[in-house]
């Protein structure tokens, strides 16, 4: 048995590239890929699970501001995004520290990963900031 699951995404950085390579990641086309319950049954036995495809719709913004501007209308719509990625540094608008402070005032519950090579923050300041939330991971490009 099989259900849809939805996940909306939002890739908030300056690099057109980066935009990109999320896409790749995430645009899988079903029957693409065999489902890791699938595999785990084969491998190890017992019984098949309930799986649930997953379904990724991806947004992109290139600044901070443009990224609120759209967990803003989603949230309003009633469609929130489930998980944000953000860079740090992007020129000449917010940062990414700010832009997540931006973003949790309109969707507290949204998941946010910071994606960034270089920041003008230490990783302390940063949680100074940000506060200490299970909606935070940061990850240091090239992942």
């Amino acid at each position: 048995m099989s259900t849809s699951v939805v996940h909306r995404i939002l890739t908030i950085d300056d690099n057109p590239a980066i935009h990109e390579d999320f896409r790749k990641l995430f645009a899988v086309e079903l029957g693409e890929a065999t489902s890791y319950d699938e595999i785990e049954s084969e491998v190890f036995g017992g019984e098949e699970k309930i799986a649930a495809e997953q379904n990724f719709e991806l947004d992109a913004a290139s600044q901070g501001q443009e990224g609120l501007e759209k967990v803003r209308a989603a949230f309003a719509a009633g469609r929130p995004y489930a998980l944000a990625f953000v860079d740090v540094r992007m020129p000449p608008g917010w940062d990414g520290v700010e832009t997540i402070e931006q973003l949790w005032k309109v969707d507290p519950e949204l998941q946010v990963v910071i994606c960034t090579a270089y920041s003008d923050y230490s990783w302390q300041v940063m949680r100074q900031r940000l506060g200490n939330s299970d909606n935070l991971l940061v990850l240091k490009k090239n992942f």
